[in-house]
């Protein structure tokens, strides 16, 4: 029987493990420089996706002038750039460095839903740095803390962002077993956390609302867990302060045995994040391809 060696590849991930520790012990302050370099590259000199960038925020904001626009684009691309080596240094950052760059303003809110011994979802959306967010929340809190993903393809990405996602104690449960995960352990009070945000290219369980100027289709998951377990939720807002600083902020979403009609709560999330979107507009992820679902003539919802 043929064996298939496997050595370079073990090499390879040895390197890129290597690679990542090495960036993550760089001071924030230098990566932010390599971070500008970088914003400047995708903005000015090879274009990332700027048709797209242009495309969303020109429907999303019609009262744009062409400088508005301009300043908007080319905050958005500082502030990828500088969400991606934050990602990175993710690795190397202490609770207390953590606690001091993301301040969570009412935690609180949490403590007093928890206290009666069931679980909270917690909603949040692809606003500034959501890695931070997760971290920060995970760190900084003294409850389990279960978080909804989808496991990326690359196997050594997927185990690499395992490892900074849990450091500090989060759970992660694939996204397409979160409802089954949730009945399971439906007596253990912890936070429940997902964000919701993204198109659902890839279920039939969806919600079509008015979003950004644009029918926009949502997925209905986090709508059916908390229609089927009556638990309460809340919408974590975050906000940029300042390069690499944050502040959360928790809002009532739903409250514990609340009886919601079918298409309320997505509703109420979605007007959370446009509100939110419209308040930063450069803190959302504008060259992704939200909107590449077309609403039916018929039967929409």
């Amino acid at each position: 029987m043929t064996t298939i060696p496997q050595p370079e590849p073990v090499r390879s991930a040895r390197r890129s493990v290597w690679w990542v520790r090495w960036f993550a012990a760089i001071p924030l302050s230098t990566l932010y420089g390599f971070a500008s370099l970088l914003a400047l590259l995708a903005d000015r000199v090879f274009p990332y996706r700027r048709h797209v960038v242009e495309h969303n925020l020109r429907l999303a904001f019609p009262d744009f002038d062409d400088a508005t626009l301009r300043r908007v684009i080319t905050d958005y691309y500082r502030g990828f750039a500088d969400m991606l080596v934050e990602i990175i240094k993710s690795a190397a950052l202490s609770r207390d460095e953590l606690a001091e760059r993301v301040r969570i303003t009412n935690l609180e809110l949490v403590h007093e839903l928890l206290a009666a011994g069931k679980p909270v979802l917690c909603l949040a959306a692809h606003q500034c740095n959501w890695e931070w967010m997760l971290l920060s929340f995970s760190a900084q809190s003294n409850y389990p803390l279960d978080a909804a993903y989808k496991p990326l393809v690359d196997s050594w990405a997927e185990r690499e962002m395992h490892k900074i996602r849990t450091r500090f104690g989060a759970r992660l449960v694939p996204a397409d077993s979160l409802l089954a995960d949730i009945i399971q352990r439906r007596n253990v009070p912890r936070v429940i956390a997902l964000v919701a945000d993204q198109e659902p290219v890839t279920s039939e369980r969806r919600h079509w609302l008015r979003f950004l100027n644009r029918d926009t289709a949502f997925f209905l998951g986090a709508e059916e867990i908390v229609r089927t377990t009556r638990y309460a939720a809340l919408f974590i807002e975050l906000r940029r302060v300042a390069r690499g600083r944050y502040e959360m902020t928790l809002q009532p979403l739903a409250a514990a045995g609340e009886r919601l009609e079918k298409g309320e709560f997505t509703e109420r999330y979605a007007r959370l994040v446009e509100a939110q979107i419209r308040r930063s507009p450069p803190d959302w992820p504008w060259s992704h391809k939200r909107w590449k679902l077309k609403k039916p003539l018929y039967g929409s919802n």
